[in-house]
């Protein structure tokens, strides 16, 4: 096991790593922006480093900065978290070149699944069902005219690399194809530095359900079960829970081999996602492959009873996973709601600044992970989650019932939040009957 680790990221992660880390009797040193300095995960660290300036550029994306602080303070390993460099190849070789463990797959994994049409391409030969779409990237609109033609509209232009939804155009005819490809392919080139798009068949009204995996240096790879993140805004996930409601337990098995084979078929080591659209029609396809640990890993561990930071810590130290997929119970019914400094009223605008009250919520199957308290001020410069709530009942209905009553008890007093939204998202007869789709929260809350 390790005796330190460095966490590279900053927040509710931040704090969620050196919590799991600290139980294993880990040490941990965290680094901070100057917009971070009063940071609550700060006093929870062993020890604190100042990376940069508040600019995610200047700090936590600052790798020759954060390899100093690692290097300075002797660490064995680098938990990167989620965002920022969690799932950046180049970061996870350079530690590997200055032999620091990365916590997290190999760099040549984070690579093969981080570009869209190359995982696609492995899914096919891993026997993973995908959306019927372009053999490859499109380069050109006389290629994308005929990938069109062949597939059929609607379709969807996706962006290669990076993900959260950048890169992404719908077209329902030629025009809009032609339009959406150069608008797909500009919108990449400023988010990713790469412009390479694909193309594929777009599933209308289709679920968002991904798969939890695991897996050691030894080659055994588990699935932990599934999440369903159908309320979703313009691709930004609000709400998580698992298990799905839409599927049955023949397709949640099928589901869950799917993402093994995928895993293996990667060389995957630690823990990651293998994300799916679920048609209407109960037929599941492959989307991408999320090589880092996600937001809503949480709603997994409350129906699995598994730490899956501590598993990830435990993994990269090089110690075999001592559970095997027969051990794997679901149990119960977990919902996750992200708590965001933003303003539903106002197109969900960021509302940064002064958190006067924060009074979370408790009593029987509540869970909150948050870097908030009264008296903090929200920095403008990162992303906007202050929080997630969790519930964890027997059943689902009683778990929308737990969720909404947290919800009424939650206080954050300064910055609007996502909060009311929840409340009107948890009492909508689709939600409750678990039949919402992705296009759910526009559909009805735009």
């Amino acid at each position: 096991m390790f005796n330190r680790i460095l966490v590279a990221n900053r927040g509710e992660i931040a704090q969620r790593i050196i919590r799991a880390a600290t139980e294993l009797g880990v040490e941990t040193v965290a680094i901070y922006s100057e917009a971070d300095a009063d940071a609550l995960y700060l006093r929870q660290a062993s020890e604190t480093i100042c990376v940069g300036a508040a600019p995610s550029a200047q700090s936590y994306l600052n790798v020759p900065a954060i390899i100093s602080a690692a290097e300075i303070a002797d660490v064995d390993a680098i938990h990167p978290g989620y965002g920022f460099l969690a799932e950046n190849s180049t970061f996870a070789e350079v530690c590997r070149s200055c032999k620091i463990q990365f916590i997290g797959p190999d760099p040549e994994t984070i690579a093969a699944v981080g570009n869209k049409a190359n995982a696609r391409e492995m899914a096919i030969k891993a026997g993973v069902p995908v959306v019927p779409g372009s053999d490859g990237p499109v380069n050109d609109e006389a290629e994308a005219r005929a990938v069109a033609a062949e597939i059929g509209f609607p379709v969807i232009i996706k962006a290669s690399s990076g993900g959260g939804g950048r890169g992404m155009r719908v077209a329902h005819n030629e025009p809009a194809l032609v339009s959406g490809f150069h608008a797909a392919r500009s919108e990449a080139d400023a988010a990713f530095g790469d412009d390479t798009v694909y193309i594929e068949r777009f599933v209308e009204r289709p679920r968002h359900v991904e798969v939890q995996i695991l897996g050691d240096k030894f080659g055994k790879i588990l699935h932990l079960g599934e999440r369903d993140c159908s309320v979703q805004r313009r691709h930004q996930k609000l709400i998580e829970e698992s298990p799905s409601p839409a599927l049955d337990d023949a397709q949640r098995e099928m589901i869950g081999d799917a993402a093994v084979r995928m895993a293996e078929a990667a060389n995957y080591h630690n823990a990651g996602t293998v994300e799916f659209l679920l048609a209407p029609s109960g037929d599941f396809y492959f989307i991408e492959v999320n090589a880092r640990i996600q937001v809503e890993h949480t709603v997994t561990e409350l129906v699995t009873g598994l730490d899956l930071i501590q598993e990830m810590i435990r993994v990269a130290a090089g110690e075999p996973l001592s559970i095997d997929q027969s051990d794997i119970e679901i149990r119960g019914h977990a919902i996750e709601c992200r708590i965001n400094a933003e303003d539903p009223a106002k197109d969900f605008q960021p509302s940064p600044g002064l958190v006067e009250s924060f009074v979370p919520p408790g009593g029987p199957g509540v869970r909150v992970d948050s870097h908030c308290f009264s008296g903090y001020r929200i920095p403008p410069n990162y992303d906007s989650m202050v929080g997630k709530l969790l519930v964890h009942r027997p059943t689902r209905q009683e778990a929308i019932r737990t969720m909404r009553r947290a919800l009424s008890e939650f206080v954050i007093d300064g910055p609007k939040t996502t909060i009311p939204i929840h409340l009107d998202i948890l009492g909508h007869r689709d939600y409750r009957a678990g039949t919402h789709d992705t296009g759910f929260l526009e559909r009805y809350f735009s």
